[in-house]
């Protein structure tokens, strides 16, 4: 009888330590949670490109406003367009706010489309917040014939493309299903940063990718008139671009302009970042505050325009409704962009 009453005190003992435990680790301050962590960045693209400067970016900053100043520690996650990473945060990653992501901003169209590999919600990921819209543009090298987005009409021209799901090679292939343009994608490149090497090398006569990417990593090609661009993914045209068309401008009718605008309403989403679902709330809060900090930091802004990085920030609570409003698309809409969205030319 004595060993059992000892056994029973000894479970009861057991029960009331995990449960003080589980008590002091759920009263955590965010502040207690980071302090001695890392947060791993997810970046779901190579290095070089402009999602990677811009994460890398932030990782230099982000640390020092979030309580306990953590450690962010930038993880390159290629793959698949970036749905590798996605479906990472989503499904794999630790559902405690130690793992941000960065993914290619069509994700949620993508997701309402049933685009192949996504397996991930973009509507249940936590978004921390934009640095900045993202809008992606056609180019041609010098030497092409086309040098106009009329001429592309008329010529086929061969462009490099990355991962079925990047923006690089669904942008060419909707202004093709849509508008009649001849472009024809050349894939298998390793992100953005190779392609457009490909495009100096011969390889092939352009490249669609972000207008960042190409001010960065080839600061002379526009001004010494290396390239020509031939139009902006965007519903407005970038302060850099104004005689450059916008693709919703192109459109012959309204049933093309709202295909248009759907697709490329991306570019309002551009470089975001998310934590995984089920993150608790507070943490959520911390990472959101922090983004916003982050966004007003001189340093941060100092380096931004060193590089010649351009920052216009969304806060999460706005990016959160934008990822939603994908949900509201018309279903006739819907079955249009579907039509035009699929890889291919």
């Amino acid at each position: 009888m004595t060993t059992i009453r000892n056994a029973a005190r000894l479970a009861a003992l057991t029960a009331a330590i995990a449960a003080a435990t589980t008590v002091h680790t759920f009263a955590q301050t965010p502040e207690q949670f980071y302090k001695g962590k890392s947060i791993e960045l997810a970046i779901g693209y190579p290095p070089a490109g402009s999602n990677d400067f811009y994460a890398r970016l932030l990782t230099r900053h982000l640390g020092k406003h979030v309580p306990g100043n953590p450690n962010i520690v930038p993880q390159n996650r290629p793959g698949a367009g970036s749905f590798l990473t996605l479906a990472y945060v989503y499904g794999v990653a630790p559902k405690d706010g130690t793992v941000i992501g960065i993914g290619a901003p069509t994700a949620p169209l993508d997701e309402k489309l049933g685009t192949q590999g996504v397996r991930f919600k973009t509507a249940e990921l936590n978004w921390i917040g934009r640095i900045d819209s993202l809008i992606n543009i056609v180019f041609t090298w010098h030497t092409s014939p086309v040098k106009t987005v009329g001429d592309a009409f008329k010529t086929e021209a061969k462009l490099s493309g990355t991962g079925v799901g990047s923006t690089v090679s669904i942008y060419p292939t909707v202004m093709n299903r849509v508008l009649g343009t001849k472009f024809k994608l050349v894939m298998g490149y390793k992100g953005s940063n190779d392609a457009q090497l490909a495009v100096e090398r011969g390889e092939v006569e352009g490249h669609s990718t972000s207008w960042t990417a190409v001010k960065v990593a080839h600061q002379d090609w526009r001004p010494d008139k290396k390239i020509n661009i031939l139009v902006q993914f965007s519903i407005k045209k970038h302060p850099e671009l104004q005689d450059v068309p916008t693709v919703v401008e192109l459109a012959r009718d309204d049933v093309d302009r709202q295909v248009l605008s759907a697709v490329v309403n991306a570019a309002e989403i551009g470089t975001s970042f998310f934590t995984a679902p089920n993150v608790p709330k507070d943490r959520v809060d911390v990472l959101r505050r922090a983004f916003d900090a982050t966004m007003k930091d001189p340093e941060f802004l100092a380096e931004a325009q060193k590089t010649q990085l351009t920052v216009g920030p969304l806060p999460g609570e706005e990016l959160q409704k934008l990822v939603a409003d994908v949900a509201a698309i018309k279903p006739d809409i819907l079955e249009k962009v579907r039509a035009a969205y699929a890889t291919g030319n």
